[in-house]
């Protein structure tokens, strides 16, 4: 599976979720962490694209979004350490910390895989 087929929507999700904490509570930590994270995740999800239609890796991509989902779960894991809530802070460290893994899995692997070319 290529990383720009979860980051993507990955980064989608956290922009919903930013903008749909700041209008229903006010909080601009939920509009920044959650749109900004989201906005670095689809910029890193078009750039990987873009490298795939070029049958490139772009290890740049690789290593933002890794750092933006390693990021977000460490700060969303404290906070579910300090409230105990599960929803949306507990839901939101167990994807990051599964999207963490499929990122490091990805580097380690070399990057997304092309076929040989048919002719």
């Amino acid at each position: 599976m290529h990383d720009f087929c979860f980051t993507i929507p990955y980064g989608l999700i956290l922009v919903c979720g930013g903008v749909i904490g700041y209008a229903s509570k006010g909080s601009t930590a939920s509009l920044a962490g959650g749109a900004g994270t989201g906005f670095a995740l689809i910029l890193a999800g078009y750039l990987s694209l873009q490298a795939f239609h070029k049958r490139k890796n772009s290890y740049f991509a690789l290593i933002l979004e890794t750092a933006c989902a390693a990021m977000l779960t460490w700060v969303m894991g404290q906070r579910y350490m300090q409230t105990s809530k599960i929803m949306p802070a507990g839901v939101v460290a167990g994807i990051s910390a599964l999207m963490t893994g499929f990122y490091l899995y990805k580097i380690a692997r070399g990057g997304n895989h092309f076929p040989p070319k048919t002719e």
